[in-house]
């Protein structure tokens, strides 16, 4: 398989899949080891990170010892652009329908910036599926501590996005790109502001910004019971290192980890980089002392229509339910049954139910 020069990893594979609403969702494959699902950051676009010198390190250097899924965010990047619905309920579907259709049955999950509480609801939901949480200079309340000044400035980057964002020179963009990154080189900073103009038009990048700022997730931490990361730089100028705090705190058994680092997305010449990366490292140890069998995915082994059939026997439907809404003969969801059987190397009255639980993650 090809390989990139610098990075040294195989080619990120890009695939589409549907939110439950419909809305079309770009998403990535690349690396090796354990399924590591990113719960996606703000601004993304899967084709530009990829040649990025602000994103390829951290393609490239976890790639090394993870499957990274990672997409692009509805109304963002590759992704479908005429959305107006970025509630928390749309963007849990869109991590859901990512996480089905990459076909991974279980998986650790890194929640990035305002991912936050988009991965505490999915793994919240899907416990059996969610080996462990990750999180990266993110939050599970957008507006946790938020001060007077906190809201002002706020208004002051919607009004900024409004006018300056779409236009030609980056000036406007510089302001959010030396808040993400103030260590940067020129070429760094550069690169993120083209970033911020070719991943999301204005008017959706301030939408998505209002109605994320309604999305609290916190009240759920307290019943989240798989292993948790949390890192985050300490001087992050985006999500305030209090959210940290407040994640580590509310999480049983979370660890926190400080990044001595000032800025929102860690550059590779920087000293935290090289800890970060050792820390996600040890932190998936435990994914790849499973068994071989559990990290491949679902998808590779069965047909996009198996999979479905599987996903409804999940669900408790029984082959009539299934052919029903399927739009199948109870005999054709017989035969795809007796495929996804064989595949698995199942046999006997305990065929489905073990079919079932290599599915949701429980062997």
């Amino acid at each position: 398989m090809p390989v990139t020069g610098r990075a040294g990893i195989p080619h990120q594979q890009i695939r589409f899949c549907r939110a439950p609403d419909g809305v079309r969702i770009a998403y990535a494959v690349h690396g090796q080891g354990p399924p590591l699902l990113i719960s996606t950051c703000w601004l993304s676009h899967l084709q530009h990170d990829w040649e990025s010198p602000v994103w390829r390190h951290f393609l490239a250097d976890i790639g090394r010892f993870a499957t990274i899924i990672r997409f692009d965010e509805r109304g963002h990047g590759l992704s479908d652009w005429d959305v107006t619905d970025f509630s928390l309920d749309a963007r849990v579907g869109d991590l859901a329908a990512v996480a089905d259709d990459a076909g991974f049955a279980t998986f650790a999950l890194m929640a990035m910036a305002q991912g936050g509480p988009v991965a505490i609801t999915y793994a919240h939901a899907h416990p059996a599926r969610v080996t462990r949480l990750v999180f990266y200079d993110s939050y599970a309340d957008p507006q946790h501590g938020v001060t007077d000044d906190d809201l002002a400035l706020e208004d002051a980057f919607e009004q900024i996005i409004k006018v300056g964002w779409g236009r030609p020179e980056g000036t406007f963009r510089r302001v959010f790109s030396t808040q993400m990154i103030p260590d940067a080189t020129e070429e760094q900073l550069g690169w993120l502001d083209d970033l911020l103009k070719v991943s999301v038009s204005p008017r959706t990048a301030v939408l998505a910004r209002q109605q994320r700022m309604g999305a609290d997730a916190s009240a759920l931490m307290p019943e989240l019971t798989m292993p948790t990361l949390v890192l985050h730089s300490l001087r992050d100028r985006m999500n305030h290192f209090d959210h940290a705090r407040h994640l580590s705190a509310g999480i049983p058994g979370a660890r926190l980890v400080p990044l001595d680092s000032g800025n929102h997305i860690l550059l590779a010449d920087e000293p935290a980089w090289p800890v970060f990366v050792s820390e996600v490292r040890d932190f998936l140890a435990a994914d790849r002392a499973r068994e071989p069998a559990a990290a491949v995915p679902l998808a590779r082994l069965l047909s996009g229509r198996e999979v479905e059939v599987l996903r409804l026997a999940a669900a408790g439907r029984d082959n009539e339910e299934i052919a029903r809404a399927l739009t199948l003969s109870v005999r054709t969801v017989e035969r795809h049954l007796q495929n996804i059987y064989a595949k698995l190397d199942l046999q006997g009255k305990a065929a489905r139910t073990a079919a079932v639980a290599r599915l949701l993650g429980g062997g």
